[in-house]
């Protein structure tokens, strides 16, 4: 994994716009541009794009620490750093509230534990061992063989 997959994957993972990188890494008295830390989010193939250095990335993981944990003298606590940055998200058009990240069940009503579930829906037909009983007409793939493992026939 590059630098530049660990710095796009940590910007994802904290909903952290370009602005947002910036000030987080002057925290650490390292600064840059947005347009230069654009290029590390850019594609491989582009003519503008830049490799992510060590330095780029030792820095920004310094001024991440500083920016969730805050300093000695003035502690933070991560997760209302965390919440402070999702609540700044802009909501899209036409959503009436953001969406959360929750995973649904696949199938809501019968997820539900105040109803039992409705017979509407047929289940799965499971195939019953009548339908295959022993000794069936299976094509056999490998003969039957009898080893010796070592021992000797006395003849």
């Amino acid at each position: 994994m590059t630098n530049n997959d660990i710095f796009k994957k940590l910007r994802v993972a904290l909903m952290l716009r370009d602005d947002q990188i910036v000030e987080i890494l002057e925290l650490v008295d390292f600064r840059i541009t947005k347009s230069e830390l654009g290029a590390f989010f850019r594609d491989e193939k582009h003519e503008n794009y830049m490799e992510c250095g060590d330095q780029v990335l030792r820095n920004f993981l310094n001024a991440l620490v500083i920016h969730l944990r805050g300093t000695k003298e003035n502690p933070k606590n991560p997760n209302d750093v965390l919440a402070k940055h999702k609540a700044q998200i802009p909501v899209k058009e036409g959503a009436s509230d953001r969406a959360e990240f929750k995973a649904k069940p696949r199938d809501e009503e019968r997820s539900r534990g105040d109803e039992s579930p409705s017979k509407s829906k047929p289940a799965a037909k499971r195939i019953s061992k009548k339908e295959f009983p022993k000794g069936n007409n299976k094509i056999q793939v490998v003969e039957k063989v009898k080893f010796n493992f070592g021992k000797n026939k006395k003849s």
